[in-house]
Order: C-alpha cells, then sequence, then structure tokens
C-alpha cells in the first residue's frame, strides 16, 4: 500500500508489467546470453539497412524537428503490405485503415480509452494469454472478466465466455481480446473461436492481435472489410527484427480508425523508428527469408524436448514454444520450472518461467543447441 494520498487507491494492489520476470543478481555477468525468455527475433537488421538507416539519420533526419506526426509515408506502406501478405487487391486497405503506435501497447490502451473509460465498459480476455490487456485496462480503472481455456486445446471455454456476456455485468463488457496465434501458449483461433467471435453484436469491439502472423500465415485482415467492429492488431517487433524500434499498427474501419488518431498522443513515433519501419518494409522480402529456419528449428526443439519424459510441448504456430509438465507431474510442475529456468539462467540462457509452464522462443540454431543441451543436462535423474 502507498504512503502517497493522491494516489488512486486500486493501483497499490496491481503488479506492474515485467519484461524479464524472474531476473535476479545470479545472471551471469562475463558470459553471452541467449536471450529465449521475450519472443524477439534472434537477429538482428542486416549490415546493409543498418547502413542505409545510419546514412538516413545523418544525412535525412533533423532531430530539432518532431517527427511526422500523421505517419502517411509509413501508413501507406503499411496498407500495401497488408493488402499483399492478404492477397487482396493493391486497394483494399488504405492509410485510412491504419493507425501506427509506439508499440502494440499503445494502441491497445488507445483502444480501451476510446471504448471503456468513465465506466461504460469492461473487457473480456480468455486465459492464459497476452497480460498487457488486464494490466492496462486495470491501470485505467476498466474491469477485466476472465474465462479460461480447455487445458489441452487451448481453445476459449466458449460457454464460459457466452454465459459472461449474457450476464448483468456492470459495466457492461465493450471488449472482446483475442490473440491469433495466442501468446503463450501458441495456438491459432479454431473454427468454433472465430465462429463465436463473428456472432458478436456490433456493440462489442473485436480484438484480434496478429503479432505473430508472419510466422502463422494465418489472418483474419479480409473478415474487416464486412466487420467494423473488428481490428487487427500487428507488430514490427517480431519477424521484422525491429523490437528496439516500439512500431505497431492497428488495421480497422476508417471511423475506427479515426477514432484512434483522436486518442493517441501527437507525435508518439520517433523519427528514427518511422524510417527503420519503412525501411523495413521496403526490405521484407529479405528480412522475412528467416522465416522457415525460424519453423525448422522450432521442430528441432519440439522433437528434441519432447523426448524428456516429464515434459509435454503444446503444437506451435509462432516463433516460440510453451512447455508444461505430463500430468503425472502437474503438482510439483512450478518447483521443477522454477528450479530449471534458475539453472539455465545461471548458464546464460534465459526462457520466460509462467504458471506451471515455460515459454521458450526459438533462437538461433547455435543457442537452440545449447538450449536443448543444458535443458537434457538439467534434467537428468
Amino acid at each position: 500500500m502507498t504512503n502517497l494520498k493522491f494516489i488512486r487507491t486500486d493501483l497499490s494492489q496491481l503488479n506492474a508489467y515485467k519484461p524479464h520476470p524472474g531476473s535476479d543478481s545470479s545472471e551471469p555477468v562475463n558470459i553471452q546470453l541467449d536471450r529465449l525468455d521475450t519472443n524477439e527475433s534472434p537477429l538482428d537488421l542486416p549490415p546493409q539497412i543498418k547502413e542505409k538507416l545510419a546514412w538516413t539519420y545523418q544525412q535525412v533526419i533533423e532531430t530539432n524537428r518532431y517527427p511526422d506526426g500523421g505517419h502517411e509515408t509509413l501508413k501507406n506502406a503499411i496498407a500495401q503490405y497488408v493488402n499483399e501478405s492478404a492477397n487482396l487487391s493493391t486497394s483494399t486497405f488504405t492509410a485510412s485503415n491504419i493507425s501506427v503506435g509506439n508499440g502494440s501497447d499503445e494502441l491497445i490502451r488507445s483502444l480501451l480509452i476510446a471504448t471503456c473509460l468513465q465506466g461504460e465498459g469492461s473487457i473480456l480476455v480468455a486465459n492464459p494469454t497476452f497480460s498487457m490487456y488486464g494490466i492496462l485496462a486495470q491501470t485505467l480503472g476498466i474491469p477485466v472478466v476472465t474465462v479460461p481455456r480447455d487445458k489441452n486445446s487451448f481453445e476459449t471455454n466458449l460457454e464460459a465466455a457466452q454465459s459472461a456476456l449474457g450476464q448483468t455485468q456492470n459495466p457492461p463488457i465493450r471488449v472482446v481480446f483475442v490473440v491469433h496465434p495466442n501468446s503463450p501458449t501458441a495456438n491459432c483461433l479454431t473454427d468454433g473461436e472465430i465462429s463465436w467471435l463473428k456472432s458478436l453484436p456490433e456493440e462489442i469491439l473485436v480484438v484480434i492481435d496478429e503479432a505473430y502472423f508472419e510466422f502463422s500465415q494465418t489472418s483474419l485482415a479480409g473478415e474487416l472489410l464486412q466487420r467494423p467492429n473488428w481490428v487487427i492488431l500487428r507488430t514490427f517487433s517480431k519477424a521484422f527484427r525491429l523490437a528496439a524500434m516500439r512500431v505497431g499498427y492497428c488495421i480497422g474501419h476508417p471511423e475506427a480508425i479515426a477514432i484512434l488518431e483522436k486518442v493517441r498522443l501527437p507525435y508518439n513515433l520517433p523519427s528514427f523508428s518511422i524510417a527503420a519501419a519503412i525501411s523495413a518494409l521496403e526490405n521484407r522480402h529479405l528480412l522475412l527469408e528467416s522465416i522457415p529456419q525460424t519453423l525448422t528449428e522450432r521442430t528441432r526443439l519440439i522433437t528434441a524436448l519432447s523426448q524428456q519424459s516429464i515434459l509435454e510441448i503444446a503444437p506451435s504456430a509462432t516463433n516460440f514454444i510453451y512447455v508444461r509438465a505430463k500430468s503425472n507431474q502437474s503438482d510439483s510442475a512450478d518447483m521443477i520450472f522454477t528450479n530449471l529456468t534458475h539453472k539455465l539462467r545461471t548458464q546464460g540462457t534465459l526462457i520466460r518461467l509462467l504458471p506451471s509452464s515455460l515459454r521458450i522462443t526459438i533462437g538461433t540454431p547455435a543457442e537452440n543447441t545449447r538450449t536443448i543441451e543444458r535443458i537434457q543436462a538439467a534434467l537428468q535423474p
């Protein structure tokens, strides 16, 4: 409980998001870390793109001037990419369908501000999922309604979700957040989940987070044309290797996008981030060439770890895998995974510790080899 009398009382009960939960002073100091805990790309930008961006910073960007506050060049480039990746005509989505944010987190916050503030709405999420939906809602004083997932398929419990919508919520559920594919469980939406989303009334905003689209190659972008109450979130932080630049974007109906443009902060993207995102799109074929290797390495990691008698690896449509203990070990899963995470960290491998589970990002071939060997050694009886 805070002693500061001017702080909202509910914030004292809220835990801040920790990008590297479990980090402590035992992390190795003088060895190279394999950072497989935050779902970033293990690959930096190619030198030629970095050199071009350095030239842009030196010769084009004026640091004494505000960045492009309208993002028109970037929005046009994103629209072209969305049309291309969804096999749509070049004019299907335009800049009017795109809003750009300082990471998807800013766009999530803007969507919450635009829909649920002043007691007008609550949100619905199916746990486990990306924690920032709930955290950002709570920071704004917006209630969060949670429903479970199937323990085997990780599909949303649609009966529970529909029941929650049917109950008299105060305030009513105004936004449903889904991830396609989901984090941390790595599964895509099922036909049943998609049908349920289609059945929702237009008073409910459906937010479909496609942060891992480039790995799953499964998108609902084509559905947006008939569904003004749907929006899609994507990011440059994963496949496009720009996690340091913090660039996300939202695809939606022009009227919804116009509202987001009212809510977002002015000059929300630095000039260098804008330049980097435009360059990434211009060089997308080069950057996305690494995806087949990621998928091959994902298969290798799943195959190797599945041979461990106590581990259960879920199928994955992303650049990470979700690991649980087999049913006969479930009672001690938290202890097993806490100890395993600590052992790996002391050796230089960082993975994400979750309740009774782990999430491991697919790294380079060398990183994955070390991870497999270290897990095998750590789990030896």
